[in-house]
């Protein structure tokens, strides 16, 4: 699809969500199965894994690097390792498209090669800020020169790595997971301290594996020099496209949807526990662990919403679920405050204006904070939206349409094929009135 073409979002008014589906594999843990299959000796089979373009682009990423990959083929990956020193000087620069979580944590793996490499992406990815791994990464020895602490990022040759003991300044599973990667290469051990937990998916596929992490309280030590051994991983469906569809169970009238094999985490279920604490009629079923990742049957019924005081705590297990909750925030009775997710504003788009912008244009009272928003419940009313290439931004505006009075028509929704291939087939079928247009 060309750079100028305009993928549109029409949502028609009314309907309900209903029937049991199951949204594609968990983004973080696809790129993550990729990354230490790819390190690992022997073979790694993956099942459920998202062929979303942001997964797909770190499976071109190490295939450019000498690795073997087969598929995928429906969820199905096959990862020949190279080991922890098999990769090969790709003798190209690295595309990593629209993925920051491609960017971020491969830079704390290629800091530990013997090559050179320079990594760049798509204009949006263009626009994340770097500094916040490059900066410990320099600690630690790597060389690393950004454009203006951005992207692109080329990363010297001949580093030589040492541990060290860093507090994370801000919470952020990816910088985490850099120095965690980079802490492989490293002499010694490097700890990571979090102002606050965030995902653990590094850390559960590394012991997986077969590496050994410590963990205690909110900090996690690896040593260098270890080894990773190939494992059989089940990619359980992703939380965050889960999202979409438990707002729009809870909002809509009539709604009774099951969502199959979803990945319950305890460091990504902020949403739960914030829906439900707005009133949301959430039960779990079938909970079982696959490849270390607990997994559960998530069914969702209408109830009537009220508005909240977000728990800060809840934020970071939340992030990438705000524009969805958001909309909830929307059809809630009263006012719902946020508070303490600045990282919202540096995420695929400014999430924090760019939602407040398209609430406002449907008609709803949403104020942007510098850390948050302040959302009066209301009625969603017809009207245009821009979703600046942002694919939960156009997800979660389309779930709006369930309780909207007129038409939606969502602007920029290309990249919704990042994270979620075949929404708009799966949202007609749970529901949703919504179809496509490229202008």
């Amino acid at each position: 699809m060309s750079e100028q073409s305009n993928l549109q979002f029409i949502v028609q008014p009314g309907g309900k969500l209903s029937g049991h589906i199951r949204v594609p594999g968990d983004k973080s843990i696809s790129h993550r199965t990729i990354m230490l299959g790819s390190l690992a000796e022997g073979t790694t089979e993956v099942t459920g894994f998202l062929e979303g373009e942001d997964a797909l682009a770190t499976l071109a990423v190490f295939r450019s690097m000498g690795v073997q990959i087969e598929g995928p083929d429906n969820g199905k990956v096959t990862i020949h390792g190279v080991g922890m020193h098999g990769l090969k000087d790709p003798q190209k620069n690295l595309d990593v498209g629209n993925s920051g979580t491609s960017i971020r944590l491969l830079s704390g793996l290629l800091a530990g090669q013997t090559f050179g490499v320079t990594m760049s992406g798509d204009s949006s990815l263009a626009k994340r800020p770097m500094l916040r791994v490059t900066e410990p990464l320099s600690l630690m020895g790597a060389k690393i020169d950004t454009l203006e602490g951005k992207p692109p990022l080329t990363i010297h040759s001949g580093n030589t790595l040492k541990g060290i003991d860093y507090q994370l300044p801000m919470a952020s599973a990816q910088v985490k997971s850099c120095l965690l990667l980079a802490g492989m290469y490293a002499d010694g051990e490097t700890s990571v301290t979090e102002p606050a937990p965030t995902r653990d998916h590094t850390e559960r596929m590394l012991k997986g594996m077969g590496y050994d992490v410590k963990v205690d309280g909110n900090k996690v030590t690896i040593r260098g020099g270890g080894k990773l051994t190939a494992a059989k991983i089940d990619v359980p469906a992703d939380i965050s496209s889960a999202t979409f569809f438990m707002v729009g169970a809870a909002i809509a009238p009539g709604s009774d949807i099951t969502l199959q094999h979803v990945g319950i985490n305890p460091t990504r279920i902020g949403v739960i526990n914030i829906l439900r604490l707005m009133g949301a009629d959430i039960a779990l079923s079938n909970e079982k662990e696959t490849g270390g990742e607990p997994v559960a049957d998530i069914r969702v019924r209408f109830a009537p919403l009220h508005g909240i005081e977000i728990p800060e705590d809840q934020v970071p297990l939340a992030i990438d679920e705000f524009p969805a909750i958001f909309i909830a925030a929307a059809c809630a009775d009263g006012q719902t405050v946020l508070t303490g997710a600045e990282e919202l504003r540096v995420k695929e788009s400014d999430r924090i204006q760019v939602m407040a912008d398209g609430l406002q244009a449907l008609g709803i009272d949403a104020q942007p904070t510098g850390d948050g928003m302040i959302i009066q419940g209301g009625v969603i009313g017809s009207g245009e939206v821009t979703s600046h290439g942002d694919h939960r931004i156009a997800m979660s505006f389309a779930m709006a349409g369930l309780q909207a009075g007129g038409s939606i028509l969502i602007n920029d929704c290309a990249n919704v094929a990042t994270s979620f291939p075949g929404f708009v087939e799966l949202a007609q079928q749970a529901g949703l009135t919504i179809e496509t247009q490229d202008v």
